[in-house]
């Protein structure tokens, strides 16, 4: 395996686990990296897709406890039943509408321009929302219901706008919708599991033909930096929202889609060539 190989693959891994969880869209900052780095093609697009599955594993072992808790009671518990429910409602709409419009979403907007668009965007929207953020009325994930489950969905479905992020729109959402920045944040976590595996598992197996065992270093390489930085990310994204407002995010994702788009403007960089 060519050391250059799996250098992109660590670092596109670790580029993976500390953007996935945080409000900054993890596809925007692959799709720019991947240009950069020059790893682009139809196996390096799977490639980016299944080491989700380590960031994926990060959150499952972080919230071990809790999800064997919901596993255990599914059968009996009304509480994990719900909360199972209110996953399942919630993937629902993003799951639909991608398998509607993924191919042109991917054709048309899987770009650096358009993704650092969708970052200052999403950013702004950020700022408006901290601005006229009020008292939450759900403290807890257990306090969500099918209504508001269906709404984070509905949210996290925009994230199919590349640049937009996933965790961003659920947390941005759930807090519009009510959610604590703790609930929304932790319920973006545990919904992140089945979006995220379904994803990549489709990915995976719509790109087999392009897959080897001479790939197995790479992908190994890239699901565990992954699963180790997206480890820390998640941990320190949740003592965060314990005493801080999204601001910050705000202005790094203007920031970062700001640079993007001038380096083009300017013609320093032309990212359609890329």
């Amino acid at each position: 395996m060519d050391p250059t190989a799996l250098l992109k693959a660590l670092v596109l891994g670790v580029v993976e686990g500390l953007t996935e969880f945080l409000p900054i869209s993890s596809t925007g900052h692959l799709i720019i990296v991947e240009q950069l780095l020059g790893f682009t093609g139809e196996k390096e697009k799977a490639f980016a897709i299944a080491i989700q599955l380590g960031a994926i594993l990060a959150v499952c072992w972080e919230y071990r406890d809790r999800l064997g808790q919901a596993v255990s009671g599914l059968a009996r518990d009304r509480d994990q039943q719900r909360f199972a429910l209110n996953l399942l409602v919630a993937f629902l709409p993003a799951a639909i509408l991608g398998l509607a419009f993924g191919k042109h979403i991917k054709a048309y907007l899987f770009k650096p321009v358009p993704v650092a668009t969708a970052f200052v965007v999403g950013g702004i929207l950020i700022l408006w929302l901290e601005r006229r953020y009020r008292r939450p009325r759900i403290d807890d994930i257990d306090q969500i219901r099918l209504p508001d489950a269906l709404k984070v969905g509905f949210a996290q479905a925009l994230a199919l706008i590349p640049g937009t992020s996933r965790s961003g729109a659920t947390i941005i959402g759930g807090m519009f919708f009510g959610l604590s920045r703790r609930s929304a944040t932790e319920f973006s976590f545990f919904l992140a599991i089945p979006t995220l595996t379904a994803a990549a598992v489709y990915d995976l197996i719509k790109h087999r033909d392009l897959l080897g065992t001479e790939d197995i270093a790479l992908f190994g390489v890239g699901f565990a930096a992954a699963f180790f930085s997206a480890l820390i990310a998640v941990r320190g994204l949740i003592r965060y929202v314990a005493h801080h407002d999204f601001t910050v995010f705000a202005w790094y994702r203007i920031a970062f889609g700001a640079l993007v788009l001038l380096t083009d403007w300017s013609g320093l960089i032309d990212w359609s060539s890329h």
